[in-house]
């Protein structure tokens, strides 16, 4: 099994694989202890079984430099192909502004064949390798060295496989002529939107109970001290404030120290130092917020739908329909909340665009228009023009 630990042994690497057609790609990380992930190892592929093929990359090692790889996930000639590629692509972006184009994510491709709700690489591998994984090596600590063994085999087969995955999922799209689906869906991973978190808005990802446009004002200010601290420090959110503790300050309105001393959540690290004055300086500025300025309770999606339920469960019957039909996973196509929006009479939702509005949206609006109905035949649902 080789393990690349020099720049040069990496360039020649990424040099035979831009003569490929694709190349599968992985990593293994730590982020418990860091607000960005720390990557700890990047295996590669390409089609083949020479043991020169498979490839372990040490970024840990000294003096490596990942700009071949870089280099080679900019060349749009070869298929970088992931596995739920999400964090994956969120450490390239951070590290090196780079996305790996183009992209195909197999976690996605199978969702648009028919494997399910987000299938799992190791359901892949048993059902389109019918092969085993062992899995014991995952929870491993990726940044120690040297690597064992076990970790060394764990992770060279997240990209082996991969190759024999992609290969079947790419003829089943081509057969199918749905990989514009999948296409679609993996637009959002290659936008720097979906990985930057801006302070001032930090405070949408809350769950709160409350429309209260002044205890919002004074989470909005929490949440954007947290999670500025937490960037400019690299350390977990949780480690600055866990979500309840927030919530409590927002309620509470600390104003000084003592009163930081009477928190029954906040951490102990926090009621002093930086994290105390950043948080006082936050209960300030959100006390001070004019009224106008202050976060609408709609814009954190607590708007009150006015939903038909009755119309919400026919949805859910043509969405279940529809997609045993056509073998594509019902997460992919509309989220509960999707269908409860249609029913409350909103159109601007994911599933009414695209290759979505193909499959199911455009029929689910004349559902809802009182142009289709439902009936059941046997063990099926049937679609009838009314």
């Amino acid at each position: 099994m080789i393990t690349i630990t020099t720049t040069e042994a990496l360039a020649d690497f990424c040099t035979r694989a831009a003569s490929h057609p694709y190349v599968t790609v992985d990593t293994e990380f730590l982020r418990e202890r860091t607000y960005y992930s720390k990557l700890c190892l990047v295996q590669m592929a390409v089609p083949g079984d020479a043991p020169e093929d498979a490839v372990l990359v040490d970024p840990l090692a000294d003096g490596l430099s990942l700009d071949p790889m870089y280099d080679l996930f900019r060349d749009e000639s070869v298929v970088k192909v992931f596995h739920a590629a999400r964090q994956d692509l969120e450490i390239f972006f951070v590290e090196a502004d780079v996305f790996p184009i183009p992209l195909f994510d197999t976690q996605v491709a199978a969702m648009v064949c028919g494997f399910g709700d987000q299938v799992g690489y190791e359901t892949l591998v048993r059902k389109i390798c019918k092969a085993p994984l062992d899995k014991s090596s995952r929870f491993t600590d990726w940044s120690r060295r040297p690597l064992t063994d076990a970790q060394k085999t764990y992770a060279i087969g997240d990209v082996t496989y991969l190759r024999d995955i992609y290969e079947h999922l790419a003829a089943e799209l081509e057969k199918t002529k749905r990989a514009h689906w999948v296409e679609e869906e993996l637009r959002v991973l290659t936008f720097p939107g979906t990985y930057i978190i801006e302070p001032g808005e930090a405070w949408k990802r809350l769950k709160t109970r409350t429309n209260s446009g002044r205890f919002l004002a004074l989470a909005r200010e929490l949440a954007r001290f947290r999670e500025g601290y937490a960037q400019s420090r690299n350390v977990p959110r949780n480690r600055v404030m866990k979500d309840d503790a927030l919530m409590e300050l927002a309620s509470t309105k600390p104003r000084t120290m003592q009163d930081l001393g009477r928190s029954r959540l906040l951490l102990r690290e926090a009621r002093r130092g930086e994290i105390a004055d950043g948080i006082l300086a936050a209960v300030t500025a959100g006390l001070e917020t004019d009224p106008e300025d202050m976060p609408k309770p709609d814009a954190n999606g607590r708007e009150k739908l006015q939903v038909n339920p009755a119309l919400a469960d026919l949805l859910r019957v043509l969405l279940k329909a529809r997609c045993e039909q056509e073998k594509v996973a019902q997460k992919l196509i509309a989220s509960a909340a999707d269908l409860d929006a249609l029913a409350a009479g909103k159109r601007d939702v994911d599933a009414l665009k695209g290759w979505r509005a193909e499959m199911f949206g455009n029929d689910a609006v004349r559902l809802c228009n009182g142009e289709l109905a439902l009936v059941a035949k046997g063990q099926q649902v049937k679609v009838i023009e009314v």
